[in-house]
């Protein structure tokens, strides 16, 4: 913008600002025409930011984000304010809505479509999904996923019957140290599916005492007992080594 023997001569027609608002933390970008008004804008801004024009203030920041006015007369034209490419525009709330107000889903009333009526429906995503067999439409790759987890638990079940309760032990669990124990459990757990070996290691390397969310499956030291997958676990003649040997 240049002023030619006092008239004004605007060499970019539209700015490109960043807008903010009370009722958001987030920072969008609008390019607008310098030729409309503040009420005109006001007006585009209401279906931007979600605060009604009558409820709007407006303040001006420059592109360093420095507070220069507030945009107070809505027959002005915005070019006749200080904006540049990048300034930002705030549009305070007056009525008084808070941030996060307009995500806050728990102060909008809840529509539930029965399933049976939401199924009928050729618009919905769940249809839409089905069209493409994507998500849990896709048979095929739900089928396939299914086999893997069987075929899985076949494995680990078949691990677990070679092993007995009692029988001493290795473990070697990826990324940590190789230990001794003895099997104290073996089988499905409550805590997580699939099958399990709950061992008592000689060293306080584990982490409870045979009891995991409230539910005692063995019993041994705290810190002594561990919860591992059969595959990691090798039953053998596996001594216990005696620490103090070489202390009197």
């Amino acid at each position: 913008m240049s002023m030619d023997g006092g008239v004004t001569i605007v060499t970019n027609p539209s700015v490109d600002v960043r807008l903010t608002s009370s009722l958001s933390t987030f920072e969008v970008r609008r390019r607008f025409n310098r030729g409309i008004t503040v009420a005109e804008l006001k007006g585009k801004l209401e279906m931007i930011v979600g605060v009604s024009a009558s409820s709007m203030d407006l303040e001006i920041f420059s592109v360093a984000d420095t507070f220069l006015q507030k945009m107070d007369d809505d027959e002005a034209l915005l070019g006749s304010y200080p904006i540049d490419d990048n300034s930002r525009i705030n549009v305070i709330d007056k009525s008084g809505g808070q941030v996060g107000e307009l995500f806050d889903v728990s102060k909008v009333e809840k529509f539930e479509l029965p399933d049976d009526a939401y199924d009928k429906r050729t618009d919905s995503a769940r249809s839409f999904m089905k069209k493409l067999h994507v998500g849990p439409y896709n048979e095929e790759e739900t089928a396939k996923k299914k086999a893997e987890l069987a075929a899985r638990n076949e494995e680990e079940k078949t691990a677990a019957d070679a092993i007995s309760v009692g029988s001493r032990c290795q473990v070697k669990v990826p990324g940590q140290p190789t230990k001794l124990g003895t099997v104290m459990y073996v089988g499905t757990t409550d805590f997580k599916p699939g099958y399990w070996v709950g061992v008592k290691y000689d060293e306080p390397l584990g982490k409870h005492n045979g009891t995991v969310q409230g539910k005692q499956y063995f019993e041994c030291e705290n810190k002594y007992g561990a919860f591992v997958k059969p595959k990691t676990v090798t039953v053998g003649d596996f001594p216990e080594e005696d620490y103090g040997l070489d202390e009197m």
